[in-house]
């Protein structure tokens, strides 16, 4: 049995014979529909784990987490505390009422934003709610108001975004500055008790917030105790575990030993390098599947397949990103990935760089993808941490299966590129920081040659950029071009910059001094700055990272990276990324106790930020996955 489409589209080198032994239900590597549409059909996990490494990695684990448990015991003490003396009761006398919430329900501090887990406060009359965090920062006397951002970029026309003349433009002058109203003080009385908040921050300004909990009494004191005795079990079952995985490796051949032994030690410079905050780049990651196409167009055939109909209907448009105004566009399907191999220009031979914008949808990967999210988990290096559905490392995959868990993908970045460094409308993820640890794997690239004439063009246009910067009154160099002389060699799929970080601080003082040099929506220049790094808004050329370096000695990990090659990124490093060619990139999300502590302190960073900004829209339940630990046995 064999599939002719597979026979001579896919598998031109193959025989008949060699085709009827892999489609479409027996090796499970075929691309046909079949076979795109299976899904739990393979093996996703690389390796299995022995007893004596579980017990060792949940030991490991539980060291890690342990003081992070112990923070968040001793915040909900001190409320407990608070609470007493507010009633005039001892801790153990006072009741705390749980909140009526279900397992399908999230429960949010209605001032920063931050999800609630277990102990918060709320209004009686109008159900306003307040964490934690919140509730000290009114006590200590520095609540922050977070305002509503209301700056937005103005459209001055497709010949201003290519250095012409811009349009005019009428706009509300309150809507394009923004502002900061003023609020009623919010203040706690004497015996620590807090009031509703003002009626402009939401709440109804009358009412005493009273205490209430989400979980059952004493969880989080009990599984501390529980993961304490945890850590007892393990030190009295590692020695006999340790034994007998000894006589088991013994028992086999001289070959599997060493791979054996490879493992540990590859896991343990794994460990070193992450445990310091660096990123890690594994070569040759897509080896580890089963060799299905990530071809763009298969993954397209795939998706549509398994949509009902009329929601397939709906997929011959997309969405992308038009990079040079940042602004969304849609485009019929087979033109965006025709322009996905070929290249797209504007009118003046200016290229065009489109990138998908959640395509498919993140939260519905597995579901219309289901064979290449397989194939992709399989392909994951180190699954202990980051396997999504069972990595014995990663926090993320010990959320009982009854509660929500946050959207950590796998997710699809398919995106336009080109080698040359444009300036303007360049194929880029700007400059961002992840709430979460991230591994990206560069799945498919396409690579697009530009003609001599638009090479010609591309050069007239950066004098016309050129000009216009100075007339604007920017500091502008000239930006470098950036081919390489040698055609022919290879190069990689996607310029990736990481920077450390400790170097945060002056990355941030950096770009809020020259912010006004780099433009964003609508090639406008950077007006307004709440947060340099979370903004997303710039994009750091070879030029600032050079000036970067000679002001601030700061500079990043920058490397290409190449097709199969798999990049872990570290929760809190700032990073951006430049397509050097069409480019498919797969990711994950997942959280690693060694990295626990990062992921709080980004938490309490995004807490600061407005309501309504764009990093808000990503924000993890860190605290979640520390407390709702489950409980384990060897």
């Amino acid at each position: 049995m064999y599939c002719m489409r597979c026979l001579d589209k896919w598998y031109p080198d193959m025989s008949v014979e060699e085709v009827a032994t892999s489609c479409p239900f027996c090796r499970k590597n075929c691309n046909c529909n079949a076979c795109l549409c299976s899904r739990g059909m393979i093996k996703t996990s690389n390796r299995d784990i022995t007893d004596y490494e579980k017990a060792q990695y949940l030991q490991y684990m539980i060291n890690l987490l342990i003081p992070f448990l112990k923070q968040i015991c001793r915040g909900q003490s001190q409320e407990e505390k608070i609470e007493s003396n507010i009633q005039g009761k001892s801790s153990f006398e006072i009741e705390i009422p749980q909140s009526l919430c279900g397992d399908d329900e999230r429960v949010y501090c209605d001032h920063c934003a931050t999800s609630i887990i277990d102990l918060h406060r709320s209004c009686p009359n109008c159900s306003f709610e307040l964490c934690l965090s919140c509730c000290q920062e009114i006590r200590d006397g520095n609540i922050a108001p977070r305002p509503e951002l209301k700056f937005q970029y103005v459209n001055r026309g497709y010949e201003y975004m290519h250095g012409g003349d811009p349009l005019p433009v009428y706009c509300d002058l309150e809507t394009y500055e923004g502002h900061i109203k003023s609020y009623s003080v919010w203040n706690a009385k004497s015996d620590g008790s807090i009031s509703c908040a003002p009626k402009e921050l939401g709440g109804c300004g009358s009412a005493v917030l009273e205490l209430r909990r989400i979980l059952p009494r004493w969880w989080v004191s009990d599984l501390e105790a529980k993961a304490r005795s945890t850590l007892e079990i393990c030190e009295i079952e590692l020695p006999s575990l340790r034994q007998k995985a000894v006589s088991s490796y013994t028992s086999m051949r001289k070959d599997a030993l060493r791979g054996i032994n490879d493992n540990d030690i590859e896991m343990l410079i794994f460990q070193n390098h992450w445990a310091n905050g660096e990123p890690i780049i594994v070569r040759d990651a897509l080896k580890q599947g089963t060799g299905l196409s990530w071809e763009p167009m298969v993954m397209w055939r795939a998706l549509c397949e398994n949509m009902v109909s009329d929601i397939s209907s709906k997929m011959s448009e997309v969405k992308a990103i038009d990079c040079l105004a940042n602004c969304e566009v849609e485009i019929d399907t087979r033109t965006f990935f025709k322009g996905y191999i070929e290249g797209r220009t504007y009118r003046n031979l200016w290229p065009e760089m489109l990138k998908l914008k959640d395509w498919p949808p993140s939260d519905k990967f597995e579901d219309l993808l289901p064979r290449h999210c397989d194939e992709f988990i399989r392909s994951l290096p180190f699954q202990e941490y980051t396997d999504p559905r069972a990595g014995i490392l990663n926090v993320a995959a010990k959320l009982p299966a009854h509660v929500i868990k946050p959207d950590m993908g796998p997710k699809t970045y398919i995106a336009y590129g080109i080698k040359e460094e444009l300036g303007r409308g360049d194929s880029v993820t700007k400059l961002h920081c992840d709430m979460s640890d991230a591994v990206n794997i560069l799945t498919h690239t396409a690579e697009v040659m530009l003609t001599d004439e638009q090479h010609f063009i591309i050069s007239k246009l950066k004098e016309a950029h050129k000009a216009q910067d100075e007339r604007e009154q920017y500091a502008h160099e000239m930006i470098a071009d950036i081919r390489n002389g040698n055609e022919s060699m290879e190069t990689g799929g996607a310029l990736w910059d990481i920077f450390r970080r400790e170097d945060s601080e002056k990355l941030e003082t950096y770009l809020r001094k020259h912010s006004k040099e780099f433009r964003h929506t609508f090639c406008s220049s950077v007006e307004q700055v709440v947060h340099p790094i979370h903004d997303q808004c710039f994009y750091l050329t070879l030029e600032h990272k050079k000036k970067l370096k000679e002001k601030f000695g700061v500079e990043p990990w920058t490397f290409e990276q190449k097709l199969g090659e798999a990049v872990f990124i570290p929760a809190g490093c700032p990073h951006q990324v430049r397509n050097l060619k069409s480019c498919t990139k797969v990711a994950v999300d997942f959280v690693s106790p060694e990295n626990i502590h990062e992921c709080l302190r980004l938490t309490n960073e995004f807490r600061q930020l407005p309501k309504n900004h764009r990093a808000r829209e990503d924000k993890l339940e860190v605290t979640c996955f520390t407390i709702i630990f489950p409980s384990v046995s060897l």
